[in-house]
C-alpha cells in the first residue's frame, strides 16, 4: 500500500513539473530566460527561506562552502539555464524526452568519479540509452537541430548536481540545499541577461500569475518527490518519474500543437526503458549486496 501511495505521489509531482515546464514556455514568448531564470530563483529562494526559518535553522552555514555543495551549485546553475532554454526554444515533447536521460548520465557519473560499480548490463542499458538521445537529436541528418543542443547541456548540468548532492554533508538539510539551490540562481539569470544584452521585461498581470504559478507548483512538486521517496520503496517509485514524458507529450500537443515524429517518440520510449532497466538491475544488486552479509 505505501509503494502504491508513493507511486501515486510521484506521478502527480511529474504531472506539476510538466505543467510548469509548460508556464515557463508560455512566458518564454514575452520575458527573456535570464529573467525567467532570475525570478523563478528570488520565488523559490524566498519559499525555502521561509521553510527553513520555521524549522529554527541557519540559512547558511560553513559547509557550505565545501566543493560538493560549490559543485551542484555549478550543476545547478548550468542546468537550469540550458533546460530552461530548451523548453523556451524547442518543442517541449523533445527537450522532456531528452531530459529523461538524466539518471542514465548520473549513473555513468557515478561509476566514473565516485567509483561505484556499474556491471556490463548497465553498461549497455546506458549505452542503448545514449542511442535513444542521438535518436531524438539526429546530429547530421535534415531534421537536426542545434537548439536541441540546450536540452543535452541540461542533462549534463542537471546530471552533475545529483552526482555532487551525494557527496554532500548529511549535516545540510534537503531544504538547505533547496534553498542554495534556487539561490544560485538569481547572479546566474542576473549574468545571464547581461551577457546576452538583454534588459528585464515589464511583467503584466498574466506574467505575475504565471510566474507565481510556476514557483508554487514547483515546490509542490519538489514536496510531492520528497515525500513520494520517504512513503514507499526507492526502486519502486523512482521508474514512475518518467511519467513526466507522458504529461509533456500531452501539453505539449493539446497546449502547444505540438506534433512529436515518430524518431522522438521512440527515442523518448528507448531512452525511458533504458532507464527503468538501469533502476531496477541496480535494486537487484541492492538486495543482492544486503543478502550476503546475512548468509555469513
Amino acid at each position: 500500500m505505501d509503494n502504491l501511495r508513493g507511486a501515486v505521489l510521484m506521478v502527480m509531482a511529474m504531472l506539476g513539473f510538466a505543467i510548469e515546464d509548460s508556464f515557463i514556455k508560455l512566458m518564454g514568448d514575452a520575458l527573456p530566460v535570464g529573467q525567467i531564470i532570475a525570478l523563478l530563483g528570488t520565488g523559490g529562494a524566498a519559499v525555502f527561506a521561509v521553510i527553513i526559518m520555521a524549522q529554527r535553522r541557519p540559512l547558511f552555514e560553513s559547509s557550505m562552502l565545501a566543493r560538493p555543495v560549490l559543485l551542484r551549485g555549478i550543476g545547478e546553475i548550468f542546468g537550469t539555464i540550458f533546460f530552461i532554454s530548451a523548453i523556451v526554444f524547442t518543442p517541449l515533447s523533445t527537450a522532456s524526452a531528452i531530459l529523461q536521460a538524466t539518471p542514465l548520465v548520473v549513473t555513468l557519473g557515478a561509476a566514473l568519479f565516485l567509483g561505484e560499480t556499474v556491471g556490463w548490463r548497465r553498461w549497455a542499458a546506458i549505452s542503448v540509452g545514449f542511442m535513444g538521445v542521438l535518436m531524438i537529436i539526429r546530429p547530421g541528418l535534415e531534421g537536426f537541430s542545434p537548439l536541441s543542443l540546450f536540452a543535452v547541456g541540461g542533462v549534463l548540468g542537471l546530471a552533475l548536481r545529483d552526482i555532487a548532492t551525494r557527496k554532500v554533508s548529511a549535516s545540510l538539510s534537503t531544504m538547505q540545499l533547496s534553498f542554495l539551490g534556487f539561490l544560485v540562481l538569481i547572479p546566474a539569470g542576473l549574468a545571464l541577461l547581461a551577457v546576452t544584452g538583454q534588459e528585464f521585461a515589464p511583467l503584466n498581470a498574466r506574467l505575475v500569475l504565471l510566474m507565481v504559478a510556476s514557483i508554487t507548483i514547483g515546490v509542490f512538486a519538489y514536496y510531492g518527490i520528497v515525500a513520494a521517496m520517504r512513503v514507499g520503496e526507492v526502486s519502486f517509485v523512482s521508474p514512475f518519474r518518467y511519467s513526466r514524458l507522458i504529461f509533456a507529450i500531452i501539453i505539449g500537443i493539446s497546449v502547444f500543437g505540438e506534433r512529436p515524429d515518430t524518431f522522438t517518440l521512440l527515442g523518448g520510449a528507448i531512452i525511458v526503458g533504458s532507464g527503468i532497466y538501469t533502476i531496477l538491475r541496480e535494486r537487484k544488486q541492492r538486495r543482492k549486496a544486503a543478502a550476503k552479509p546475512s548468509q555469513a
